[in-house]
This record gives C-alpha cells, structure tokens and sequence, in this order.
C-alpha cells in the first residue's frame, strides 16, 4: 500500500492507499520540528485504529511546502515503514505534466500536485482554487500543464489580520451570512470576509477566462471549499481528495505503475 503525506502550513495529512481505493486519512498540525518518532507514535495508533498495520506499507510520496518537516518525514518512511519515499519537487520525481512557468522550483508543492490530481479527474482547461492558509489559483491550461495562478492570503488569514490589527475587531468565526449588510460588528466582519472572498473568487475566475478565451471549469478544494460553494456557482466541482489523488499518480507516473 502507498503513504501520501501532504505537508501544508497549517495542517499536514497522511493518506493510505491501496491502487485507487482510499483506506483512511489522518491529519495533524504542521511542526517543523516534530521528529520521525512523534509522528509515528501518533500516526500509527491511527492507522492501527482503522485495522492498517505498519507492515503493508511498502511506498511513500510526500509533498510539502514547510521545509523544516521534510527530515523527518522522510526519515518517519525510511525507519519506520522501510522505504525511501518519493519527494515532490525533487530531481528525480517526475510529474507527468508540463510546468509553463518562470522558475518551476519557487511553485509550492501541493499546487503541482493539485494540477496533477484535478487534470487526471477532470480534463484541461481547468481553475483549481485551494482554500488553506493562502488562498491560491491555479490555472490547467488545454495541454493540462500547469500554467501559472494567483496567491491571495487565506480567508481565516484575513480574519485573524482584521482582529490583531484593530482593537476594537473581536475574533470571529468564518460563516455564511444569510445578508450581505452586517447589522453589527461581527456579521459585519463576517459578511465582509465570506462575501468579500466570493466576489473575489467570481471575479479572477472570470478574467483568467477572458485571459485565455476560453470556458474554465473551477475545481475548490481545501478546508472551507464546501462552505464558499454554496455562496456561488462558478465552483462546478468541490473535491477534498484531488490533492491525494495527484500524489497517487505522480506516485504511479515515477514507477511505470498503470
């Protein structure tokens, strides 16, 4: 079976696969400096939990885009589980698309690997939007290349900016108001973020289709892509899994697996 390890600036999650089928996912906070041990600890009493044992593991792939974790995320495969894993972004992990852009190495992992998924499932011509910490763009051009995008700061980012620099803004959760005017601080606050950020996901979706002349489908993925969707229709598709599905076929693109 195949460990997918997906290192975000927030949270980093664990996957198992077996070929296609998903057998379970677990997630933790990210910490750079977390060791092999405290992962495993943690990561195996899961996996025992959902009847995975450590020996049917025999391939690793990670993606992240926290420097600090990738030690010890490679040593957690290498000691524990008896493999040297495949590392996103590394010379010798090929991808299987094409990557149109300046300079490839700055791209943030999981972005590439997004493409990978979503251009697998869907087809081309293709916006991906991720919601975590930042809030990115990614284009999948008519080749299924990766073709660029837009970063923007996330929306619990933007929250969390308001209620540290004004001191008068209290801490408030992300929701969806049932009316665009607040009637006080914190639907105020909350209308502004939610709403704010479908008017900004509407808007750039359509430039960067007026940009290409062509039709895009948008895929949301991420944390709050469930909840942003149901304030607009230009997300066609939510997938939480296209982000572990890519690891899995770049996993199989790099091994001559079908």
């Amino acid at each position: 079976m195949l460990l997918t390890i997906d290192a975000g600036n927030t949270n980093t999650v664990f996957s198992v696969f077996d070929g296609e089928d998903l057998i379970g996912n677990w997630r933790c906070s990210t910490y750079g400096p977390r060791t092999q041990d405290e992962y495993f600890v943690w990561l195996n009493r899961l996996m025992e939990h959902h009847g995975v044992m450590k020996e049917v593991i025999s391939d690793a792939i990670i993606a992240t885009v926290v420097p600090q974790t990738l030690f010890n995320l490679k040593s957690l495969c290498r000691i524990y589980f008896d493999c040297d894993p495949l590392v996103v972004g590394e010379p010798d992990c090929e991808l299987g698309v094409k990557v149109k852009v300046k300079r490839e190495r700055e791209v943030g992992a999981d972005r590439l690997v997004n493409t990978v998924g979503a251009y697998d499932a869907y087809g081309p011509n293709l916006i991906v939007v991720d919601f975590g910490t930042a809030t990115t763009f990614d284009v999948v051009d008519h080749e299924g290349a990766y073709a660029g995008g837009l970063i923007v700061p996330g929306i619990n980012l933007s929250l969390k900016a308001l209620h540290q620099a004004a001191a008068k803004l209290p801490n408030v959760d992300v929701a969806r108001p049932q009316q665009v005017i607040g009637l006080d601080t914190e639907s105020c606050m909350q209308s502004g973020v939610y709403w704010g950020y479908i008017s900004l996901i509407e808007g750039v979706c359509k430039r960067i289709a007026d940009e290409l002349e062509t039709e895009m489908k948008v895929i949301a993925t991420g944390g709050l892509s469930v909840l942003m969707a149901t304030g607009t229709d230009v997300i066609d598709h939510v997938d939480d899994d296209v982000t572990m599905r890519g690891l899995v076929k770049i996993y199989k693109e790099n091994k001559g697996v079908a």
